[in-house]
């Protein structure tokens, strides 16, 4: 396609200002959906651009959009740009400098591509009809940042948006490589607690009291075979227990045990018979055995869905800016969650991942996403600038030809 032409040598050209930008964040990262100096950083490397820069109210994002005055799409692209409550324990010059806080799932990254991304795009305007949207969205990580943009109304910005885009770097593709697949890509992800509720005794008299922790066992134990006996393997889910917090001491038998955990699943059928089925067999368990429960869920994010026409086409593009070899289909979804998932319920669009390996490992060895060990090979961050903004140029470009008179 002749709008990708030079696409990639302009986006290398590019690559200084974007690992710049990358370790100015990753060394200074901030949580949640407030992120004054990140949204800072983001308006100062945009500003002398001549875009239409706005920021949000409930939280720190940032809206950018891209305006060629001529009629076309509208392309809303987007980075995340939050941190994860966690110490990073790596040897990078410009590690993390904030205790508990680290950038380890590269949303460090999807900021610095798409800011040179705008700048790509802006050096090519004359080239694109229509308008772009940058969404710079805080509060990825389980603070639900894109719906409270959504909400403050990102996709009336600029009109309404034709297509939506967002790239999410990882360590466990070969680097510069894209990845991505029509229908659900990644997992809902919804929070339980399960309380247990039994009576509190001596620890040495156990008959005397209902001791909520072998109860609390068996559920851990009752909801794995839940999962692998009743739903179907081809429409897989996941339940975790990842915490589990009874007693003070070692001679007393408490009142209650906690379980809590993860639900993630691949299609909204399967989230919520999973719901219910948890529900029913951690109140059966202790049921059986005179105890009672209290079973609380907190919806997380929907399932992420891609178009399936978008996927395919984004693939094409990729392979024809990196070549054949860098560009595959996903043979299944990531069972990790995304709140991107709730801009692609209401417009047609696609994530797609971008592989940022370190070059000394290969991506069964790395440290993955939301390791505080996790090391992005920053080269990489190249073949992402330019899909962001190939994206923009190819829609344009393809809606551009629509408008052509057919031959005679």
């Amino acid at each position: 396609m002749d709008a990708l032409t030079g696409l990639l040598d302009d986006a290398a050209a590019l690559l200084d200002g974007a690992i710049a930008l990358r370790r100015d964040l990753h060394a200074h990262p901030e949580l949640g959906l407030e992120l004054p100096r990140t949204q800072r950083a983001i308006v100062a490397a945009l500003e002398t651009l001549g875009l239409q820069i706005s920021l949000g109210s409930a939280l720190s994002s940032v809206t950018a959009i891209l305006d060629t005055g001529r009629p076309g799409p509208t392309v809303l692209l987007r980075a995340d740009m939050d941190a994860l409550p966690m110490d990073e324990d790596t040897e990078l010059d410009f590690k993390s400098t904030i205790a508990g806080t680290m950038h380890a799932c590269g949303h460090d990254t999807h900021v610095a591509m798409l800011v040179q991304a705008a700048h790509l795009l802006v050096a090519r305007k004359h080239e694109l009809d229509g308008i772009v949207v940058f969404m710079f969205q805080p509060g990825e990580e389980g603070h639900g940042g894109a719906a409270i943009m959504l909400e403050e109304g990102i996709l009336e910005a600029a009109g309404a948006i034709d297509l939506a885009f967002a790239i999410h770097a990882t360590p466990s593709i070969p680097s510069g490589a894209i990845a991505t697949r029509g229908g659900t890509i990644m997992a809902s992800s919804d929070e339980f607690v399960i309380d247990v509720i039994g009576r509190g005794g001596h620890a040495s008299t156990p008959f005397q009291a209902l001791d909520p922790i072998p109860i609390a066992c068996e559920i851990v134990l009752a909801s794995q075979s839940m999962v692998t006996r009743s739903i179907n393997a081809f429409d897989p889910a996941v339940v975790t227990v990842a915490e589990v917090k009874a007693g003070t001491t070692s001679n007393v038998i408490p009142e209650t045990a906690r379980l809590h955990g993860t639900i993630r699943a691949v299609s909204a059928r399967t989230r919520g018979q999973v719901h219910a089925n948890l529900e029913r067999v951690a109140t059966g368990v202790a049921h059986a055995h005179g105890a009672t429960v209290e079973f609380n869920l907190r919806l997380g994010y929907p399932v992420t869905v891609n178009d399936a026409t978008v996927a395919t086409w984004c693939r094409a593009i990729a392979r024809d800016l990196l070549g054949a070899r860098m560009s595959f289909e996903m043979p299944a979804p990531v069972m990790g969650a995304e709140d991107f998932s709730y801009v692609l319920e209401k417009v047609p669009g696609a994530l797609v991942f971008l592989g940022m390996c370190p070059t000394h490992l290969q991506p069964h060895e790395a440290p993955p996403n939301h390791s505080n060990r996790m090391l992005l090979e920053e080269s990489a961050m190249a073949n992402g600038i330019a899909l962001y903004a190939g994206v923009a140029l190819a829609k344009s470009a393809e809606a551009k030809m629509a408008t052509l008179e057919p031959l005679e």
